[in-house]
């Protein structure tokens, strides 16, 4: 196994950086880190649009597509060029999990019309998987799809919907037969969001989002009429399709992340007192060595990633892996929330979530990384469970690693 880059490799870690520099806006970038992350819709598509204009849209797109041909170690670089510098996410509903579901078991036409607004990203997805009592037990949706012609008329209600209120489609899984065995009578339906007869209802949430940029949200279908033709694959196969799907919504690299994570932490605790002495939070031993043990594990978290991405780059497939890069990203991500809400302390009580808007002219409550701390911990609370609860998590890797 070499774990070691190639100069070509560590050339094209050098131009990913260089073209952040002159693409990523200084404004954005400082407003990011004011509001802990949270920007507007057109921050995101200005970004999507530089990445599609430099040819990086879609890293993990085949080229037939319009991937860019990125090896994994090209990935693996990119990624950490990016979360080094805080570049705005990618929005992960359309380029990293609709467009495989329809590259793979979409129509050519489908393919046609969908995959070039996807990458050049001039359409805004949404997931409509989970409902109301039915999360992680997916099959168990009651959003109705009945046919009726050429036509399915869509009843029922989706929740959890992340920033739904600015998406322009949405993928769903609905119930089109009433089967003993749920999985079989699903289907993969791709709708309109302006269809008529869908209403978005945001939910408010504990971490205070500013009005309009809450990030999740309830879909109600009330007799929404979908073309037979946004059908994806077979009718009752959606089962099947949603399985595929979940699998580019796990197994992604988290120790980038959690790298600058980290560091925020550590920027904190050397700008806060400790207690009445003159010291610093930093120098604290408690705090350090609980700093000390969770960078331990993040390096312990960077070389299992580093190992997968040798057997990708062999050719071989990850397995259960993923499942364990999921369960302990996200619990150091939460970790990392909890240093920082303890290293704010008393910085924390304001709560204040200032809007991404531009032309901010206030100072943060306390130190900048600070301010955004509350916020941060109270919505990270929620990565243990989507994309499959780690407990589920724990259940496959017992299944397939011990054959429990």
């Amino acid at each position: 196994m070499d774990l070691k880059f190639s100069n070509d490799e560590l050339m094209f870690q050098e131009e990913v950086r260089n073209w952040i520099e002159r693409t990523y806006p200084k404004e954005m970038r400082e407003r990011k880190e004011l509001t802990g992350g949270t920007l507007t819709k057109e921050d995101y598509v200005y970004w999507q649009k530089a990445l599609y204009e430099k040819g990086w849209a879609g890293i993990n797109w085949p080229e037939e597509y319009g991937g860019p041909g990125f090896t994994a170690t090209q990935r693996y670089l990119f990624d950490l060029e990016m979360a080094k510098a805080g570049t705005p996410g990618i929005i992960p509903f359309g380029l990293s999990m609709v467009a495989p579901v329809i590259m793979k078991f979409g129509t050519p036409e489908q393919k046609r019309k969908y995959l070039p607004d996807i990458l050049a990203g001039n359409v805004w997805w949404c997931q409509g998987y989970s409902e109301p009592g039915s999360g992680s037990d997916l099959a168990s949706l009651r959003t109705k799809a009945v046919r009726d012609g050429e036509h399915f008329i869509v009843n029922g209600t989706k929740t959890w919907t992340t920033m739904a209120q600015h998406a322009d489609m949405i993928f769903c899984l609905v119930r089109t037969e009433d089967e003993e065995i749920p999985q079989k009578g699903i289907s993969f339906l791709l709708i309109d969001m302006k269809s008529p007869g869908i209403d978005v209802k945001p939910i408010v949430t504990i971490d205070g989002p500013p009005a309009g940029f809450q990030e999740i949200n309830m879909v109600h279908f009330e007799d929404v009429k979908v073309p037979a033709g946004n059908l994806i694959g077979e009718e009752g196969k959606g089962w099947t399709y949603a399985k595929y799907l979940l699998e580019f919504e796990r197994g992604t690299a988290y120790s980038h992340g959690l790298k600058a994570s980290l560091e925020k932490v550590k920027n904190i605790a050397k700008k806060v007192e400790c207690g009445s002495s003159e010291l610093k939070l930093i120098d604290d031993p408690d705090f350090a060595n609980q700093l000390a043990e969770t960078e331990i594990a993040i390096s312990a978290m960077e070389y299992t990633e580093l190992r997968i991405l040798s057997s990708l780059s062999a050719g071989k497939n990850v397995g259960p892996e993923s499942s364990l890069l999921k369960c302990r990203g996200t619990e150091l991500q939460q970790k990392l929330t909890e240093l920082a809400a303890e290293a704010a302390g008393n910085y924390l009580i304001p709560f204040s979530h200032p809007s991404p808007s531009k032309g901010l002219n206030w100072e943060p409550v306390g130190t900048a990384e600070s301010d955004s701390a509350g916020p941060t911990y109270f919505n990270t609370r929620k990565v243990s469970i989507y994309a499959g609860s780690n407990e589920i998590q724990r259940n496959i890797m017992a299944k397939l690693v011990l054959g429990l």
